[in-house]
Protein backbone atom coordinates (compact mmCIF):
# COMPACT_ATOMS: atom_id res chain seq x y z
CA UNK A 1 0.00 0.00 0.00
CA UNK A 2 1.23 3.46 -0.91
CA UNK A 3 -0.25 6.49 0.83
CA UNK A 4 -1.10 9.44 -1.40
CA UNK A 5 0.06 11.92 1.21
CA UNK A 6 3.59 10.48 0.94
CA UNK A 7 3.87 11.15 -2.82
CA UNK A 8 4.64 14.22 -4.87
CA UNK A 9 2.48 14.71 -7.96
CA UNK A 10 5.24 13.66 -10.38
CA UNK A 11 6.00 10.54 -8.30
CA UNK A 12 2.34 9.57 -8.40
CA UNK A 13 2.13 9.93 -12.18
CA UNK A 14 5.33 7.89 -12.63
CA UNK A 15 3.98 5.06 -10.45
CA UNK A 16 0.71 5.00 -12.40
CA UNK A 17 2.53 4.96 -15.76
CA UNK A 18 4.83 2.15 -14.62
CA UNK A 19 1.90 0.03 -13.40
CA UNK A 20 2.93 0.08 -9.73
CA UNK A 21 -0.41 1.77 -8.98
CA UNK A 22 -3.60 0.44 -10.58
CA UNK A 23 -6.20 0.89 -7.83
CA UNK A 24 -7.04 3.51 -5.24
CA UNK A 25 -8.60 3.10 -1.82
CA UNK A 26 -10.06 5.02 1.08
CA UNK A 27 -8.10 4.30 4.28
CA UNK A 28 -10.99 5.24 6.57
CA UNK A 29 -13.74 3.30 4.80
CA UNK A 30 -11.47 0.42 3.66
CA UNK A 31 -12.88 0.53 0.11
CA UNK A 32 -10.79 0.17 -3.07
CA UNK A 33 -11.66 0.86 -6.69
CA UNK A 34 -10.52 2.04 -10.09
CA UNK A 35 -8.47 5.22 -10.36
CA UNK A 36 -11.17 6.64 -12.66
CA UNK A 37 -14.02 6.14 -10.15
CA UNK A 38 -16.02 9.27 -9.34
CA UNK A 39 -16.36 8.21 -5.71
CA UNK A 40 -12.62 7.77 -5.35
CA UNK A 41 -11.84 11.12 -6.91
CA UNK A 42 -13.85 12.89 -4.19
CA UNK A 43 -11.90 11.54 -1.22
CA UNK A 44 -9.33 13.62 0.59
CA UNK A 45 -5.68 13.11 -0.26
CA UNK A 46 -4.85 12.20 3.35
CA UNK A 47 -7.39 9.34 3.21
CA UNK A 48 -6.27 7.91 -0.14
CA UNK A 49 -4.08 4.82 -0.53
CA UNK A 50 -2.93 3.09 -3.71
CA UNK A 51 -2.50 -0.57 -4.62
CA UNK A 52 -0.83 -2.49 -7.42
CA UNK A 53 -3.32 -5.39 -7.38
CA UNK A 54 -6.73 -6.37 -6.06
CA UNK A 55 -5.09 -9.10 -3.99
CA UNK A 56 -2.95 -6.47 -2.24
CA UNK A 57 -6.03 -4.37 -1.40
CA UNK A 58 -7.93 -7.41 -0.13
CA UNK A 59 -4.94 -8.52 1.96
CA UNK A 60 -4.96 -5.07 3.60
CA UNK A 61 -8.63 -5.54 4.57
CA UNK A 62 -10.24 -3.38 1.86
CA UNK A 63 -13.42 -4.29 -0.02
CA UNK A 64 -14.36 -3.56 -3.67
CA UNK A 65 -16.21 -0.34 -4.54
CA UNK A 66 -19.91 -0.82 -5.24
CA UNK A 67 -19.84 1.79 -8.02
CA UNK A 68 -16.85 1.07 -10.25
CA UNK A 69 -16.29 -2.60 -9.37
CA UNK A 70 -19.87 -3.78 -9.24
CA UNK A 71 -19.22 -7.46 -10.08
CA UNK A 72 -16.43 -7.84 -7.49
CA UNK A 73 -18.56 -5.99 -4.94
CA UNK A 74 -21.49 -8.40 -5.45
CA UNK A 75 -19.15 -11.37 -4.95
CA UNK A 76 -17.73 -9.77 -1.79
CA UNK A 77 -21.25 -8.99 -0.52
CA UNK A 78 -22.20 -12.69 -0.83
CA UNK A 79 -19.19 -13.55 1.32
CA UNK A 80 -17.35 -15.34 -1.46
CA UNK A 81 -13.63 -14.84 -2.18
CA UNK A 82 -13.17 -11.94 -4.64
CA UNK A 83 -9.85 -12.94 -6.19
Amino acid sequence: MIRHIDLAKDQLHQLIRSGKITLGGNKNLKIYGLLSCKSGKRMLRKNRAFFETEAEALDQGYRPCGHCMRAAYKIWKRGEPVV
